[in-house]
């Protein structure tokens, strides 16, 4: 007999609901990088918080939606792996009539399995009407046999307690899979590549952000000194792309890695010096080797 229990809860939903935010409010810590543009999560995204006897484990998903090319097929898998062998799926929409057709595709995925399933009604806060919100909650969980339904603010934290309070009853008996002080089973270059994607999509307009990747090319502690040396790559697709990115006389360029290197300095709690360098490799995105070599084997 264990002592100890695990939870472990897939985030899932169309792209922009909320998901990575509803995640990094469970966990306390910005795992997930925030975006008000569509498909900012790209991979598998694992937050962990551990809790007296009880460990939870959060998937945060790729958001769901037809793929244009080879990097939204493995997006794609990426979520539909993401429901097998865990114990509850919380699914992410917002307020509105009803299910559109691409959520349907992605419930009835969710169906084919024998895992509880949650409704999560997010942005509640823009719902004028708290009555009607209630109502399409009940009807909507009824509607498409959601074993529970809730409404609730990620971003200003309203009703996720009484989310989170649920999820124990979910958990089984067995070991914690991570230390107890574990945030996530991503390595650092990860996170601070996440960090620095995020820069570029808030400085960066329209699509072209999406046409980008970032990975860390070298990361290493300077000799006696709490110096952190990182030299990144920004890959975009087009030569017209590049010079959006670096700017006129650079100061783009200095602007993405200045604010990158502040959060990147909080993520280390150390001082870091950033270099970024620009690249293009031409359409990427379908190119599996290159999104093999970009990833380096993160999930």
């Amino acid at each position: 007999m264990f002592e100890s229990k695990l939870l472990v809860a897939a985030i899932v939903g169309k792209p922009n609901v909320g998901k990575s935010t509803l995640m990094n409010r469970f966990i306390g810590e910005d795992l997930a990088i925030i975006s008000s543009k569509p498909q900012t999560t790209r991979n598998r995204i694992m937050g962990v918080l551990t809790i007296d006897e009880l460990q939870y484990i959060f998937l945060d998903t790729p958001g769901f939606h037809k793929p244009k090319n080879r990097l939204g097929d493995r997006m794609r898998r990426s979520i539909v792996d993401s429901l097998d062998d865990v114990d509850v799926i919380l699914f992410v929409t917002y307020p509105k009539e009803d299910l559109d057709a691409i959520e349907i595709e992605l419930l009835n995925m969710i169906k084919a399995r024998e895992t509880p399933y949650l409704l999560v009604i997010n942005k509640s806060d823009i719902a004028k009407d708290k009555e009607k919100l209630r109502l399409w909650e009940k009807e909507i969980s009824e509607r498409y046999g959601f074993s529970k339904g809730i409404s609730l603010s990620a971003l200003n934290g309203e009703n996720v307690d009484l989310l989170f309070d649920g999820l124990g009853k979910y958990a089984k008996e067995g070991p914690h899979l991570f230390e107890e002080d574990a945030l996530t089973d991503q390595p650092e270059q990860f996170i601070i590549s996440e960090i620095m994607r995020e820069k570029l999509l808030n400085n960066l307009r329209q699509e072209l952000p999406h046409g980008c990747a970032v990975y860390v090319e070298n990361m290493q502690r300077r000799e006696k000194s709490d110096i952190i040396d990182i030299s990144s790559v920004i890959v975009c697709e087009k030569k017209s792309h590049k010079g959006m990115i670096i700017g006129k006389g650079g100061l783009q360029l200095k602007k993405i890695a200045s604010e990158a290197r502040i959060d990147i300095e909080k993520f280390l709690d150390s001082r870091v010096n950033l270099s970024c360098w620009v690249k293009v490799k031409e359409d990427w995105r379908n190119n599996e080797t290159a999104i093999n070599e970009y990833f380096q084997g993160f999930n």
